[in-house]
């Protein structure tokens, strides 16, 4: 703990950054004024934009002092330009009805996802209205009815879930909070369950290549969670739920003014669940039995127009059992399976900026630090792990030659990670040698440093009627792979007010962590070998994104299709193919790569009534050693979504109701056959893919005025995987594998909760 002080005491510098414009957007009827959600807020010339809120409030950065004039545009409104003066922050708008309409219709919310228009890269936002739709009880149950991230549990035991975009893992998707690299590493597995879904404001999904000002990492794409301001949003909020599981929780997030200047906020989360499900009877707990304790505390401090600085810590503790039933109803355990990870996390965060008197030029540093401590046992294998880390990012922003339309970001960074591992396999009776050779990883202590300093520049073109062009160029130094450059282009063309053109081309680099990242694997029998020296991951991601704005029945339908390419030019591939008793490691050789097609539509049927429909196509194939280019298994072909959520005037009931589509997957099907033996019956279900399933879920929310109540349930079809645990009758036999999960562990789970939103 003294060390982690230290480095924070030592890397967080004052953090400070440009100055905010706040207002209220509102309609005139009568004689009174009403405020207006989802109205666009943006600088003349500019993609800088926001919306208004559902009470008709927004803010929105003011870069430098050049930018002088907002635009407020409403659908049958017209277009009202405002002029900013130097200290003009909280504006009051009154939009006037534009005459000419024969008909209008004030909409009675934001949309709670939508794609930003004004952003060059293709960016779906997340907003709390759709948050809500669902019980959202952390990050990874926070896509439930969002289209291109895909949830899944890693394995049948730990309760582990992986995100996947673009056909590829969660480890190939950037997670930021804050807009700071965060939960990777030790984090990987876990990490979606600790950010409560109560403390998020939004979640900004980024499909392909990021701008290099984060980083070399994001193959696939980034997913920044921003969570609740201390100076912005409700005063108080209060959730609590508890489901058919027993599994309880509680949310509190308050903030404080301390001063004119000084706010803070502090957001509370526990959660228990303490009793053993087993729905499929095959003695197994069907989702662990977890105690979780979340602790954030932020600061923000405006020290002067144009000067802010932010900073926060976090604390987590998390105790996550699982395994047999009468593991935990048994005084003499020793020969039962149970599996216990206990976890221990502790971050900093400070970041802020300041814009010069010159009005062209501004900095900014982020900065952050965290200690993850995990100690746990998987059946007879253990697992004890610290990670240290500390990220440094400065960023300096301006224009050329006074003119806004050429604008630059450069900066230095410096990432710093520390592994130290612990790890030991049971190894069953008679184990044979590996076939193919290899590092065996069965009783292994490693110690890993990885250090990164690197610098980045990126320019930007930006004038009205041209396309947008976003060019960024980084260089980065590791300790061990040595230097690499990462070129990332993005372009956004607006063709007309209705249609947009997004293209986007990168590469990224991914270090590998094979352990730390792969723990389901250690809920098996399976021994770990690593075939010759891994080298970092790298590949390119290519992608173009049209967006066409239509006006039906003086609605807005958006429809939105797009197509993703990842090519890899070295992988890390996790083999599991060969021999059901081994699982191995080694550098791709061959063709490896992903395609995605999707497309999307989001409309409002009737008044009230909104709707989204979806639909993705993936081709994902990778080449394994004795098998050639195939299927990636675990990834799904193909998935649909429909999505309809319908809330009363006044927004006093809302309903919401999803399903999901899941098309086939490949299933690793190694050799059970082996050594002469075959496997036994009790060995579960083997087949080459995995079967189409539905899942439906579904939600209603009676809202008041400062609260609400909601009943939902998930899985409403009772569908699950038969037999996800294979050899789950004799889990220290050579066949045990709880890593083999394609669908629904669990059937039908109902919950209810209630909400207080005090403003």
């Amino acid at each position: 703990m003294k060390k982690i002080l230290i480095i924070i005491s030592i890397i967080f510098p004052v953090y400070l950054f440009g100055q905010n414009v706040t207002g209220t957007v509102y309609e005139k009827t009568g004689e009174n004024e009403a405020p207006i959600p989802g109205v666009n807020v943006y600088w003349v010339n500019t993609t800088i934009g926001t919306a208004t809120n559902l009470e008709g409030k927004f803010k929105i950065e003011r870069p430098s002092k050049d930018y002088k004039q907002l635009v407020i545009s409403y659908v049958g409104y017209d277009n009202d330009t405002i002029s900013i003066d130097k200290k003009e922050k909280d504006l009051e708008i009154v939009l006037t009805m534009n005459k000419e309409l024969q008909t209008f219709e004030v909409v009675s919310r934001a949309p709670g996802a939508h794609i930003s228009r004004l952003e060059a890269m293709t960016v779906v936002e997340i907003t709390g209205t759709e948050l809500c739709k669902a019980a959202c009880c952390n990050l990874g149950e926070s896509f439930e009815t969002n289209a291109s991230v895909d949830v899944h549990y890693s394995d049948a035991v730990t309760g582990a879930k992986q995100i996947q975009l673009l056909g590829l893992s969660g480890t190939y998707v950037q997670l930021m909070t804050e807009n700071v690299p965060n939960l990777y590493g030790l984090a990987q597995p876990y990490g979606l369950s600790y950010i409560p879904g109560t403390w998020m404001k939004s979640i900004s999904i980024s499909k392909g290549s990021a701008a290099v000002l984060d980083g070399f990492s994001s193959l696939a794409g980034q997913i920044n969670t921003q969570t609740k301001d201390p100076d912005d949003g409700e005063r108080l909020i209060v959730n609590g739920l508890i489901n058919s599981m027993l599994k309880y929780e509680a949310n509190v997030v308050t903030r404080f003014k301390i001063t004119n200047k000084l706010s803070t906020n502090i957001l509370l989360h526990a959660e228990n669940n303490s009793t053993a499900h087993d729905g499929n009877g095959d003695g197994f707990v069907d989702a662990p039995m977890i105690t979780q304790f979340n602790l954030m505390n932020k600061w923000k401090y405006r020290i002067n127009e144009g000067s802010m600085i932010m900073f926060g810590i976090k604390g987590l503790y998390e105790d996550r059992r699982g395994g047999q039933v009468d593991y935990y109803n048994t005084e003499n355990n020793s020969d039962l399976y149970g599996i216990d990870i206990k976890t221990k996390r502790l971050e900093g965060l400070l970041k802020g900026g300041h814009e010069f008197a010159n009005n062209n030029f501004n900095v900014a540093l982020k900065s952050t630090a965290s200690y993850h401590e995990q100690k746990s046992f998987y059946g007879k294998n253990r697992y004890d792990a610290t990670q240290t880390s500390v990220y440094v990012n400065t960023v300096f922003q301006g224009v050329f030659a006074n003119n806004p339309e050429h604008s630059f970001s450069t900066g230095l960074s410096f990432a710093y990670d520390n592994y130290v591992e612990e790890l030991h396999i049971n190894t069953v009776a008679n184990a044979p040698e590996s076939p193919f050779g290899g590092a065996s990883l069965n009783d292994t202590t490693m110690t890993t440093k990885e250090i990164v300093p690197g610098a980045y520049f990126q320019y930007t073109f930006n004038k009205e009627k041209f396309p947008t062009i976003i060019a960024g160029l980084r260089g980065d130094y590791h300790n061990e792979y040595g230097f690499f450059v990462t070129p990332r282009l993005h372009v956004r063309y607006n063709i007309n007010d209705k249609n947009i053109i997004r293209a986007s081309a990168g590469m990224g680099y991914k270090t590998p962590r094979i352990i730390s990242e792969n723990t389901s694997l250690l809920a098996s029998s399976k021994q770990i070998f690593v075939l010759g020296n891994l080298d970092m991951e790298k590949a390119w991601n290519y992608g173009i994104n049209y967006t066409r704005y239509f006006t039906i029945n003086d609605k807005e339908l958006v429809l939105n299709a797009e197509v993703y390419r990842s090519d890899f030019v070295n992988q890390i591939i996790t083999d599991m193919d060969q021999d059901y008793r081994f699982v191995y490691f080694y550098n791709l050789d061959g063709k490896s790569y992903s395609n995605v097609f999707q497309v999307e539509v989001n409309y409002e049927l009737i008044r009230g009534l909104d709707m989204v429909l979806a639909f993705r196509y993936q081709d994902v194939k990778v080449t394994e050693m004795n098998k050639g280019l195939e299927r990636k298994p675990m990834v799904n072909r193909y998935k649909g979504l429909i999505n309809l959520s319908y809330g009363t005037r006044m927004d006093k009931w809302r309903f919401d109701f999803t399903t999901q589509f899941n098309g086939d997957q490949r299933l690793p099907i190694p050799d059970y056959s082996v050594g002469g033996s075959s496997i036994p019956e009790w060995s579960g279900d083997l087949k080459d893919n995995s079967p189409m399933y539905v899942i439906l879920n579904a939600q209603v929310t009676k809202n008041f005025k400062n609260w609400s109540v909601y009943i939902g349930g998930e899985n409403l079809t009772n569908y699950k995987q038969n037999n996800p645990i294979i050899g789950a009758d004799n889990p220290f036999s050579e066949y045990f594998d709880s890593s083999r999960v394609w669908g629904p562990i669990h059937g039908i789970m109902g919950y209810i909760g209630f909400r207080v939103n005090i403003n």
